[in-house]
């Protein structure tokens, strides 16, 4: 019996022990990326489902300052000034204009990308890559909400800057979406336009408001 109770508190300690240090961890990526004026992202994005016999792959690129973001993937173009979200269509000639619920801790918004992880996570240190010379470390989060659609996300985070390198989201549906960072800039000088929707350009375009 007594050496049942020291084998749980063992691994108790040592599960413990991995939190703290991943919560270490996902604390100095938070500090850092809070730090920067501005990021300038250009990924790639693979969503794969072998059930479903689906396997796409596609380059994007998002732009954040504070809660504002311009995302550019698969033809479309989502805006989000700070209230509105405009999501332009070229293929359609259409724009869909909401209100953006920020609130909501479900969503990983563009703009949550790098900072999503701080609420309704439990979270460990799982394993460590070395890519071309540099150490991925990865941490695994699990969500909180029993009802997620989410089953864990693994993060991988470059040990020396503290940038995120790469986020795998495994849906219980089997659905995997992977995010690989290729370019992290930051502080760019940005136009001051960059987060208005000029109206004027899209004369042509079916301008749907949501709300």
């Amino acid at each position: 019996m007594i050496k049942k109770v020291t084998l749980l508190l063992f691994v108790f300690g040592i599960t413990t022990m991995q939190a703290q240090t991943a919560k270490g961890l996902l604390d100095e990526v938070s500090k850092k990326v809070k730090s920067y004026n501005n990021i300038v992202i250009n990924f790639k994005y693979s969503l794969n489902n072998s059930a479903e016999n689906v396997d796409q792959e596609t380059r994007g690129e998002v732009t954040l300052q504070g809660n504002k973001y311009l995302l550019n993937l698969m033809g479309t173009e989502q805006m989000y000034d700070g209230k509105k979200l405009h999501v332009i269509i070229p293929e359609d000639e259409e724009i869909n204009i909401s209100t953006l619920n920020e609130e909501d801790g479900a969503s990983v918004t563009p703009s949550k990308m790098l900072t999503f992880y701080e609420d309704g996570y439990t979270y460990k240190m799982d394993i460590e890559q070395n890519v071309q010379g540099r150490k991925i470390q990865y941490v695994k989060l699990i969500p909180i909400d029993s009802k997620s659609d989410l089953k864990e996300i693994l993060l991988g985070i470059d040990k020396q800057t503290k940038h995120i390198y790469k986020m795998i989201q495994k849906q219980n549906n089997g659905t995997n979406v992977t995010i690989t960072v290729n370019s992290f800039k930051t502080n760019q000088p940005l136009s001051k336009t960059l987060f208005v929707f000029d109206e004027s350009k899209y004369s042509s375009y079916y301008i749907n408001r949501l709300d």
